[in-house]
């Protein structure tokens, strides 16, 4: 059983994401996480304990190599992507309560801003992490949001951003949150995105990645 979880982790660390898969050359023609999750799930492993002792640790250790500068976006991408579809067979856990969820996860790019890959990777990161994501899109606005908070109240809010343009759509969307939810913790991040702009528009958390952002909600679910 510990080979499966080991070949899992090494499969989303690697970012091998099914067999057909050509990335990592080394994992040609082998299962990826897509596959290995499905032997485990069969073999009678949990999914709580999948994703406990294989995928968090496994997003866990991409998170610092890519802080450390030993990885980079587009093999974080991967990694994320093959965590991804071990998630898609674990999902339906999740709704039948077998999986336990740390919390809901509303995220999406702000009003007027129509990129998503660094969106995507905090989602799929977040969602690896154990909490169900509510992932709104891009050009998202304060009505939807606020729409989708009441939906699933206690949920936490990640508001991103990738133009200096659109910064100021995110403090005009973290101020309208706030105005009729002032305890909803709403963290934020994006390439232009700082500390100092976070603390001047009174975000609870400044986030330069995903790792980042994981780190923040384990602190929020007790972990």
């Amino acid at each position: 059983m510990e080979d499966i979880l080991e070949k899992l982790h090494n499969a989303v660390e690697l970012g091998k994401v099914d067999r057909k898969s050509p990335y990592p050359p080394q994992l040609r023609d082998h299962d990826g996480a897509y596959e290995i999750t499905a032997t485990a799930l069969e073999a009678g492993l949990g999914p709580q304990q999948i994703l406990e002792e294989a995928l968090i640790p496994a997003m866990a250790k991409v998170g610092k190599k890519f802080s450390d500068r030993q990885i980079f976006v587009p093999q974080m991408l991967l990694s994320a992507k093959a965590m991804g579809a071990s998630m898609t067979l674990l999902m339906p856990f999740f709704a039948s309560g077998a999986l336990k969820s740390n919390g809901t996860f509303i995220i999406g790019t702000v009003r007027g801003d129509l990129h998503d890959i660094g969106k995507n990777l905090v989602s799929m990161m977040v969602e690896g992490g154990g909490w169900q994501v509510v992932d709104l899109g891009v050009d998202a606005g304060s009505d939807l949001f606020i729409e989708t908070l009441e939906k699933h109240p206690g949920a936490v809010i990640g508001l991103s951003a990738l133009l200096t343009t659109t910064m100021e759509n995110m403090k005009q969307t973290f101020e309208d949150i706030r105005a009729v939810s002032p305890s909803t913790r709403i963290l934020i991040g994006g390439a232009p995105v700082t500390q100092d702009f976070c603390d001047r528009i009174g975000a609870d958390f400044y986030s330069p990645n995903g790792q980042e952002a994981v780190n923040y909600l384990k602190t929020l679910a007790g972990n």
